[in-house]
């Protein structure tokens, strides 16, 4: 007879893998973690959800108009106390140019959508890789913001009694903002801190400086922010805290998605590969 081929003990110990049990539990976790390429129709259907939750849940804050009056004062005080509180005469300056402030109502009621709704489509076309994550940046500074809307209602500065404060949009009959006029009652009044005009566009501006590739286009995308800080001062619709606030949020949806994917956005690779059955859970370094 042959000599005996049977596996030793520890031979056989040795081939046991690793407990399949926390094998399946541990590839959701990678899945759900690692880049992937988006689908339109549920890119679409996220967005315009989220949205319409955001508002919803923005405009049902109870607007306490004691407290958020109260708020504004503090903060008009801390300001002083500061010495930034320059908002009162930028927005005499500006409102003084007939042409400027007008255009400037209608940036504010306009671009803070358009522009970030270019750049999520820009992500989604020429960076995949990288759009999940990016798009994780804004829905976390959103839903921080909406904390605190219910945490801490602030009048703008146009509302502030006792100001000289100019509501350009009234004065200048111009559909200038949701808050003015008659489209007041469709969108909580007290709900300015933080301002997500300057968190919103401070995504934009980060992610073109980021990723766009011609510097002409990168100058635009840090100067986009800047203006908009320029237009909700002089539009009396917020103060430079509020920016603050948005600046602040923003850092939160960063944080979020550094832990969530182990890196900034913009480190992951810009394009991933399709995801069949078989394909692997890394991305591609393209």
């Amino acid at each position: 007879m042959g000599e005996s081929t049977v596996t030793p003990r520890e031979g056989r110990e040795q081939a046991v893998p690793y407990p399949v049990t926390a094998e399946p539990r541990q590839r959701r976790l990678d899945r759900l973690r690692s880049p992937r390429r988006p689908r339109l129709w549920f890119e679409i259907l996220l967005i315009g959800v989220s949205y319409w939750t955001y508002s919803l849940v923005r405009n049902a804050v109870p607007e306490q108009r004691t407290e958020a009056l109260r708020n504004t004062d503090w903060i008009w005080r801390a300001e002083h106390h500061l010495g930034i509180a320059m908002e009162e005469s930028v927005n005499h300056a500006v409102n003084s140019v007939t042409w400027l402030i007008v255009g400037m109502n209608y940036y504010y009621a306009t671009l803070h959508f358009i522009i970030t709704l270019t750049v999520l489509v820009w992500l989604y076309r020429s960076h995949p890789g990288r759009y999940a994550a990016t798009r994780l940046v804004l829905f976390a500074t959103t839903a921080v913001a909406l904390v605190g809307y219910y945490l801490y209602p602030l009048a703008p500065p146009r509302l502030m009694p006792g100001s000289d404060f100019i509501d350009t949009v009234m004065v200048h009959q111009t559909w200038g903002s949701m808050a003015s006029g008659d489209l007041k009652h469709m969108s909580n009044q007290y709900a300015a801190m933080p301002s997500m005009h300057i968190g919103w566009s401070l995504w934009c501006g980060l992610t073109i400086f980021a990723l766009a590739r011609l510097p002409w286009v990168r100058i635009l995308g840090l100067l986009y922010p800047a203006a908009t800080l320029m237009v909700i001062v002089a539009t009396a619709n917020h103060f430079w805290l509020d920016a603050v606030g948005g600046i602040l949020c923003l850092a939160f949806g960063f944080t979020v998605a550094r832990v969530w994917y182990g890196t900034l956005p913009y480190s992951l690779p810009r394009v991933v590969p399709a995801r069949g059955r078989g394909s692997p859970l890394l991305p591609s370094k393209a």
